[in-house]
């Protein structure tokens, strides 16, 4: 087991995969955690995003696609029974919120049938309230106006702008949830196997937003570490309350290992970029070159 890496246990890519290791891990602490709207929710975002559902193209945005969906949702999840494995009690609805936020966090990066010019990219100031939107429209009668509002505000999480202690949660326990799903946004990305490969393509998707601080693809990467050290692991040490901490407690109750398989992997991730960095410079060419573990071909056509 201790030779094992992240990927091993799940691939976002298999969405039915996702869905059934939530639903398992999840039952160790609610029995038979199976909900219906989990799964209705699930295959209507899937069909968002693939351009099969009413009044949407399909997703165009290559860095934040549907792969990056089921990739925060599993993370979202694990880090719920994370917490659930320390001995905090979540009820079934909470923790069904909370999916489900993960699930809606991006969609507003989805083009409307008659949004015309550009990508979806274009929507990324802003995205959390269009994807909160649909949810709304999606969900429509399902659940209360309260619970819908603490989805929305689990959605808002996941914004780097958001101060968290903010945010007026109904609980403790509300809030805690919404935290997994901030740091499952963050991990999610982080711990990817291609997320070297996948900051260009991440580039191209601030360039359009107009996003500052970015001037070439090299900008990015260059500032890669300093932004996890300073942004993402301040924000998950401050505003989401740590909540990255219950991963260990997710593997060691559902895999018997003691082990962070998302630290180990953000660890190889930025060691590697490090390294190449460190050889190739400001040479594009060399660092994609650099990056033949995959076929980066995939995500640039």
């Amino acid at each position: 087991m201790n030779d094992k890496k992240l990927y091993d246990f799940v691939d976002p890519t298999d969405a039915e995969c996702v869905i059934r290791d939530i639903e398992i891990s999840l039952s160790l602490f609610l029995p038979d955690f199976q909900d219906p709207l989990f799964r209705l929710v699930f295959t209507d975002v899937r069909n968002l995003f693939c351009g099969e559902y009413p009044g949407y193209k399909a997703s165009n945005t290559k860095y934040h696609d549907f792969e990056h969906t089921c990739a925060v949702t599993l993370a979202t999840g694990r880090l719920i029974c994370g917490a659930m494995a320390e001995g905090h009690a979540f009820d079934r609805l909470t923790v069904l919120k909370g999916l489900l936020a993960a699930i809606f966090h991006d969609v507003g990066l989805i083009q409307t049938a008659d949004d015309e010019g550009g990508t979806g990219a274009k929507h990324m100031v802003g995205h959390e309230e269009r994807s909160i939107q649909f949810m709304l429209s999606n969900l429509g009668d399902s659940l209360p106006e309260e619970d819908l509002e603490d989805i929305a505000q689990c959605i808002h999480c996941t914004s780097l702008d958001c101060q968290v202690n903010t945010v007026p949660f109904r609980s403790p326990e509300m809030r805690m949830i919404g935290q997994c799903v901030g740091a499952g946004d963050l991990l999610a990305q982080l711990a990817d196997r291609y997320y070297l490969e996948k900051l260009i393509l991440l580039f191209q998707e601030f360039e359009e937003a107009g996003i500052p601080g970015y001037d070439t693809p090299y900008d990015l990467l260059q500032k890669t570490t300093t932004f996890y050290r300073d942004v993402a692991q301040k924000r998950l040490k401050e505003a989401l309350g740590q909540a990255d901490m219950f991963m260990i407690s997710y593997f060691r109750s559902r895999w018997s290992v003691e082990k962070d398989f998302y630290r180990e992997a953000i660890d190889r991730n930025l060691e590697f970029l490090e390294t190449i960095l460190n050889s190739c410079g400001d040479d594009i060419d060399c660092f994609t070159n650099a990056l033949r573990r995959n076929n980066l071909s995939a995500y640039t056509e």
